[in-house]
């Protein structure tokens, strides 16, 4: 894997549409770092990373939303990691892809 290691932690938010998705809101200051450390590796201003989240490894590409960052959370590794709506979560992420 490329780029930088960032551990946080955030709130798991929804975001309601034609079906509810769910989201882990990053801070604002390991935005900022991401944003930094995503140049040339962000495609439509989302960012690939591969994620750690209650011993569960998972990839996905960041949202930018309000000068931070969402990251996805599927349906599958949220009854992995038994995360529900609003908790606040530690995830550990790596910015890029495994190659």
């Amino acid at each position: 894997m490329s780029g930088m290691d960032v551990v946080f932690e955030g709130p798991v938010v929804e975001w309601r549409g034609p079906a509810p998705y769910y989201f882990l809101a990053i801070p604002e200051e390991e935005s900022d770092d991401i944003k930094f450390a995503a140049k040339g590796v962000e495609y439509w201003g989302q960012v690939p990373v591969v994620v750690r989240i209650n011993g569960v490894e998972f990839t996905t590409a960041l949202f930018p939303k309000d000068g931070r960052y969402l990251l996805p959370l599927k349906d599958a590794v949220r009854r992995s990691a038994r995360i529900e709506l609003g908790q606040m979560l530690a995830a550990e992420l790596r910015v890029g892809r495994i190659r």
